[in-house]
């Protein structure tokens, strides 16, 4: 017969800390301190298995009441108590254990087994009649609330009225004749909203118990967690039904909470809370003020004095900071859970590198203990936590960090109100490139519109900016330069602070807190300063011992590229050349390119453009030393460097000497119904190949210069939008022409590689044609997603949650890459390229290569490197060395 019940007690248990999976968390931790000889109270635990196998069926098996029988007789034997005994009665807990931790998120019952008789009982063993009709008031309120859906805020009106009635604040100053009148009223509501009298019998007790805990499997919270926590829903959720000890006993007596290292810093120190004459719940309902957990050395000191050596105990059994449930019963302590602590991103870092020093556990370890994507905190501003603020509303939280400004509604006067010396925030219903430099100007960046790979959302992660795109709440009214949101109009000049990191808007100006890696990073603190980023430097190291993937970062200006090397980037592997473009009187520049009648028009407006372009790449060649860039040819479409009506055009029409109507036309020709897969990328060099010579020049200028002083320079030029072998020829010729006659006219050599953007299914079908002349490829996973998939990224963030919610994605496929659509499309692309060129220097450069999933199967993969915005490459370096260690694990010396 299978076993699905698991008896722990009497210092031996039937499961251990590995059986997770059959027992949950909580019940193979309660096993493995039984049999470590922990001073656990003793119960059982009925497997996981059984919660789904019920919430399918509606029902339990015969097999499995009997199993709980046989154990239910084994506690009592144990205890030497018995259920339902008017003269000595067993109590019992019955809580959930998952195999994941879901802290809060499933249902707990307490002093289960009290009725009319049994509470005599306990009066009589207790010598405490308070504390006897204390702990039924309690089982009644909270069996009623988990088990008969009664509203918890009727039981809690109850209880109100009787403490202003008894003249009484606190639940612990009610008398024994208030409380057992309490359990009479509460018995009375209880029927009065169910119909029926409480239950009495306490086996009926004990299952309706059971399956209420089940039941909690399914709640809103629990799905919730679930689904933000990546948790299978079909795990279910184990019951462990333990034996009573009670902390409300008197003043010997308490219970708490408690961590082996403080879980906000990592500080090697004990730290927690307890509360004297009080039950587990007190303590999390915050019902009650609790005590600091060193003061429990002179309210308790016999149990302090152990739990001090307990605890120390687990965390090196565990090789983990541990998080500990207690109760202390008329002077002695029991451990009710142990599991691994919930951490910041701060602590978990410096607690594997601490541990690493202390010999708890090796490197390999340390690197697999902190979570990839949790070091984003670690890299951005956050709002002060000492700060309580009401949020106006909830975006998407599209790029870490918090930030204050004065709203703003269009990109010049952020540009004009920042170089005024004013912190402004750009609200936008959604950005263009056109609105770079106010993004620039901008601390940070909101709109109503837009998804996580938005234009906004993609920039300013690229910047280190903070940005909440998608925020629907809010109604953007541009001419009137202001914006409303449930019921609160935020005009123009009124401060704002964003929370990048949950998506929170705020009124006000609300203090941010600097990260200290980052300000390590920019020079503005010493590392021997920051202990801190000496630990997530060292943990970082150790990452780089294991990963394979080189990590690059997509950085558009010098500026960007020393950021991303304080990071830790090897390279670029996207610089987006139109975004140059938008900067100072280049705009005018690329306009009059433009507008041009024909190609010596264009021509002498390029040859303005060649010299910016040439010293912003030398910049960054100069910030990359010794590391490649890749620099991705213009790829948006012209239109979007136009004005689109209004004064600006007028202005424009002056400026450039030609009719407005002559402009308005113009302007008209470039309007596409679908620009995204319109006259782009290559297509625009292939019509003008004026420009792709002039950045090749630009490019080739740039590096021999940079060369010339001492410079490793590693350019790698990338063409746009290929879908044929054709247009990356007809590009490539172009730029090899223009390599030939730079580096010819001016005596240098140069190695350079040239390659294409693969971000069309038909390009990455056709890969080993078009690897006959490239000689890299860089998978752009934001276009080819929105290609694969028929979505546009900037639209489908209004129904995309929805497809995740219902299960018909399993993830957003703009965040997390897509393993078996977008995933197979390189994998053809991948094993094609090799097949044609065998060392093929291959890549992605989509946002996804700063997401850790995605980051793991490029490695699975076999690319060569991702690149990510300078942000993410932290994440990126540590995704990297746990995908290497998961695919072949190894130990570090």
């Amino acid at each position: 017969m299978t076993q699905s019940v698991f008896f722990f007690g009497d210092g031996a248990a039937e499961g251990t800390r590995d059986m997770k999976a059959v027992l949950g968390g909580k019940g193979a931790n309660l096993a493995e301190m039984t049999n470590l000889g922990a001073p656990v109270p003793p119960g059982f635990t009925i497997a996981c298995a059984e919660c789904i196998s019920y919430l399918k069926d509606g029902k339990y098996t015969d097999r499995l009441r009997a199993q709980v029988e046989g154990n239910l007789a084994r506690l009592e034997k144990s205890t030497g108590k018995k259920l339902g005994d008017p003269k000595n009665p067993l109590l019992v807990s019955v809580r959930s254990g998952a195999a994941f931790s879901m802290p809060g998120m499933m249902e707990t019952i307490l002093n289960l087994g009290l009725n009319d008789r049994t509470v005599v009982g306990l009066e009589r063993a207790s010598k405490n009649s308070r504390f006897a009709y204390d702990s039924y008031r309690r089982f009644i309120q909270m069996y009623g609330d988990v088990v008969l859906e009664v509203p918890s805020q009727k039981f809690e009106q109850v209880l109100s009225s009787k403490k202003l009635l008894e003249g009484v604040e606190e639940d612990t100053d009610l008398g024994e004749d208030a409380l057992r009148n309490l359990v009479e009223e509460y018995k009375q509501l209880v029927k009065r909203v169910t119909g029926a009298p409480f239950p009495t019998d306490p086996v009926v007790q004990l299952w309706g118990a059971i399956e209420a805990v089940w039941r909690s499997w399914t709640l809103k919270k629990a799905r919730d967690y679930r689904r933000v926590n990546r948790i299978p829903e079909d795990l279910g959720t184990a019951v462990n039904v333990v034996s009573m000890v009670f902390g409300n006993l008197g003043n010997d007596s308490g219970t708490g909470v408690a961590f082996t290292r403080d879980p906000s810093t990592g500080e090697r120190k004990f730290y927690g809370e307890f509360l004297v004459n009080a039950q587990g719940e007190d303590v999390v309902a915050g019902t009650r003020t609790p005590l600091a957990i060193d003061q429990m050395a002179e309210r308790l000191p016999e149990a302090y004095k152990e739990l001090l050596t307990v605890q120390d105990r687990l965390e090196r059994h565990y090789k983990d900071m541990q998080d500990l449930e207690f109760t202390v019963e008329r002077g002695k302590l029991y451990l009710l859970q142990t599991r691994g602590g919930k951490r910041t991103a701060a602590a978990a870092v410096r607690i594997a590198s601490e541990m690493v020093a202390e010999g708890l556990i090796d490197k390999t370890e340390a690197v697999g203990r902190v979570p990839a994507a949790e070091l984003e905190q670690l890299l951005h501003p956050i709002i002060d936590p000492s700060v309580s603020a009401k949020p106006l509303c909830v975006g998407l939280p599209a790029s870490p960090g918090a930030a204050s400004g004065i709203a703003v509604f269009d990109p010049d006067s952020a540009e004009d109100r920042f170089a005024a010396g004013e912190n402004v925030i750009l609200v936008r219903e959604e950005t263009t490139p056109e609105d770079f430099h106010g993004i620039v100007a901008a601390r940070a960046v909101l709109t109503s519109r837009g998804g996580m790979t938005s234009h906004a959302a993609v920039v300013a992660r690229g910047m280190g900016k903070c940005a909440i795109v998608g925020c629907k709440a809010i109604e953007v009214d541009l001419d009137h330069r202001r914006f409303a949101v449930n019921g609160t109009e935020i005009e123009e000049g009124d401060w704002l602070t964003l929370d990048g990191g949950t998506g929170r808007v705020f009124a006000g100006n609300l203090p941010t807190v600097p990260s200290e890696i980052v300000r390590v990073t920019n020079g503005t603190l010493r590392a021997d300063e920051a202990p801190l980023y000496q630990s997530y430097h060292q943990l970082l190291g150790w990452a780089d011992e294991v990963r394979r993937l080189k990590v690059r970062a997509n950085a558009d200006t010098p500026r960007d590229a020393r950021t991303a090397r304080g990071f830790g980037a090897e390279g670029i592997g996207l610089c987006r050349t139109e975004h140059m473009f938008f900067e100072g009187d280049r705009i005018q520049a690329m306009r009059e390119m433009i507008v041009a009648r024909d190609e010596s028009g264009r021509r002498r407006a390029l040859a303005k453009l060649l010299p910016m372009q040439r010293a912003d790449f030398e910049g960054i060649f100069e910030a990359m030393h010794g590391y490649p860039v890749t620099i991705r040819l213009l790829d948006p479409p012209l239109h979007e460097f136009l004005p689109h009506g209004g004064e600006e055009s007028k202005l424009l029409a002056r400026t450039l000497g030609i009719p407005r109507a002559e402009l308005s036309r113009i302007i008209e020709d470039l309007r596409e119904t679908n620009p995204m897969l319109g006259h782009r990328g290559c297509r625009l060099g292939v019509s003008f190949p004026e420009i792709t010579e002039m950045q090749g020049r630009a490019i080739f200028e740039a590096a021999v210069r940079a060369s010339r002083r001492g410079i490793d320079v590693r350019p790698e030029i990338m063409v746009p939008l290929v879908s044929t072998a054709r247009e990356f020829e007809h590009q490539h010729a172009i730029l090899e022409e223009a390599a030939s006659q730079v580096l010819g006219a001016m005596g240098e050599k140069i190695n350079y590689l040239i390659g294409t953007m693969i971000e069309l299914p038909r390009a990455a079908l056709m890969a080993g044609e078009i690897a006959k002349s490239a000689e890299f490829f860089s998978f752009g996973t934001n276009d080819l997603t929105q290609t694969t998939y028929g979505l546009s990224r900037d639209d489908a963030g209004r129904f995309l949650p929805s497809y995740v919610e219902h299960g018909i994605f399993p993830e957003d496929p703009f965040q997390v890459l897509d393993p078996d659509g977008v995933g197979r499309l390189i994998r053809i692309a991948v094993e094609e390229g090799r097949a044609t060129r065998p060392k093929i220097k291959l890549g992605i450069c989509g946002e996804h290569g700063g997401e850790p999933r995605s980051v793991a199967l490029c490695h699975e993969i076999g690319l060569d490197y991702v690149s990510c915005s300078p942000y993410r490459v932290p994440i990126a370096r540590l995704a990297a060395a746990h995908a290497a260690l998961a695919d072949k694990p190894r130990s570090l010396a």
